[in-house]
């Protein structure tokens, strides 16, 4: 009986220990959109390799489009990719605003793939103070706070509405959560595309 409990112990140990493993990590993919067949988008990624991507019928599309430092005010709903700090404050590249039915998307902060040593940050914007030719943004997440640098060359951009019909050749396109199939391509529930010439940031 000693034995089969055991043996029932390490059985379930293991599930547990699967389940929790992800089976596929997603992949981020930023590109420029090439060709569009059904459901199949072909991009050319930045780094020059090209990747099929599938999409479902019903795949969402959020366009990006150009935005200035003040669209962002108290009570926003933000992201930012930051890359090292000045003053005590992170200093973003980029900031994203969320029209608010998307507020809470992806929200904490977190190491992010844009430049080497780069972080995402998704909070609400909680206060903002002048500082030279930039703002320092308090930002508030879920167990945490952080303080944002925003400078005139931090890029700007808010999230709007968009359709298939934005998903055509020469867009640029950024993909969050792609994952990579057997057979080399990609699948993905949503694409964000640049709109009016607007390369995605994040």
């Amino acid at each position: 009986m000693i034995r089969k409990l055991a043996t029932l112990a390490m059985i379930g140990g293991c599930a547990a220990a699967l389940a929790q493993a992800p089976a596929n990590a997603p992949t981020r993919i930023r590109g420029t959109l090439e060709n569009v067949d059904g459901n199949m988008l072909t991009i050319k990624a930045r780094n020059g390799e090209t990747m099929k991507v599938k999409v479902p019928d019903n795949v969402t599309v959020v366009g990006i489009a150009k935005a200035s430092i003040a669209d962002i005010t108290s009570g926003k709903f933000i992201g930012t990719t930051t890359v090292g700090q000045r003053d005590g404050a992170m200093v973003a590249e980029e900031v994203h605003i969320f029209p608010e039915n998307m507020r809470g998307t992806g929200e904490g902060h977190r190491d992010w793939d844009l430049r080497p040593e780069s972080k995402m940050t998704n909070a609400n914007v909680a206060d903002i103070k002048n500082l030279g030719d930039g703002r320092v943004l308090t930002v508030q997440y879920k167990g945490g706070e952080k303080q944002v640098l925003v400078t005139p060359r931090t890029k700007v951009v808010n999230f709007e509405p968009a359709s298939r019909a934005d998903l055509k050749p020469g867009a640029a396109v950024f993909i969050n959560a792609a994952e990579r199939q057997p057979d080399g391509t990609y699948t993905a529930p949503r694409v964000n595309v640049g709109l009016n010439g607007e390369v995605p940031p994040m």
